[in-house]
């Protein structure tokens, strides 16, 4: 009996040995391997950093509204906005969170996206404040300094805070430019821009930060300019 079951188990190797006849179908339940999904980086992505938020309450900008709890009223909106017309956005956060800087601009540089916004508001002046890095212009390398970094995008973050000027000037909402050192603003390895908005001074009236035709214009106003910052971006080399 022996010979047999040793005569068995040679065959049975022989068998195991012999390559898949081609053309062959195997019979084995076992699904067939498939490569794994890749998703696709967009070409065009637009971070938007709602300021504050969590135990950081930014200013009180009247007895019922906060600053954090309006950068994130106008983020929502404007991300709804953007995605509406197919627009990929990431945002920094989507709720009453306390969110470190650092986080902020993680999230930011690991999308790598063609622009940044960061909301904030204010009760002074009237409109809408935008602010740039001051930091001084610096060559894009492959290692920058993370508190620096937005000065390897300064110039183009002056053209994105251009298109913004030009399309809250369009929804007759006066406009102040200034610079800023802020973080995360000079941590952002993208063309990134400080919006802070302001109650509207006018026509012998003052329209509230919480007037909700007010809220209107300032979203139209910044998807008008990112969808126009897109369609050149797709002319840039």
């Amino acid at each position: 009996m022996r010979w047999i079951e040793r005569g068995q188990a040679l065959l049975a190797i022989a068998l195991f040995l012999v390559p898949w006849p081609a053309g062959a179908q195997s019979t084995s339940n076992a699904p067939a391997s498939a490569p794994a999904a890749v998703r696709p980086t967009p070409r065009f992505a637009v971070v938007i950093d709602a300021a504050h938020g969590g135990s950081d309450t930014g200013a009180r900008l009247s007895d019922r509204l906060l600053e954090k709890d309006l950068a994130l009223t106008l983020s929502v909106r404007l991300r709804s906005t953007l995605a509406a017309h197919g627009i990929y956005v990431v945002t920094t956060r989507e709720s009453d969170s306390t969110l470190p800087a650092l986080n902020r601009a993680e999230t930011a540089n690991h999308v790598g996206g063609a622009a940044c916004i960061s909301l904030h508001a204010t009760t002074s002046g009237s409109g809408v404040h935008l602010f740039t890095a001051s930091l001084t212009p610096v060559p894009v390398t492959r290692f920058l300094p993370w508190d620096t970094a937005q000065g390897a995008y300064a110039e183009q973050s002056l053209r994105l805070s251009s298109e913004l000027d030009s399309a809250m000037t369009r929804a007759e909402i006066p406009v102040t430019l200034g610079r800023t050192a802020l973080l995360p603003l000079d941590s952002f390895t993208c063309p990134a821009v400080v919006v802070e908005f302001a109650p509207l001074y006018g026509s012998g009236r003052v329209t509230a930060l919480s007037d909700p035709g007010y809220q209107d214009r300032i979203v139209a106003a910044l998807a008008a300019a990112v969808e126009q910052w897109q369609r050149d971006w797709r002319q840039q080399p």
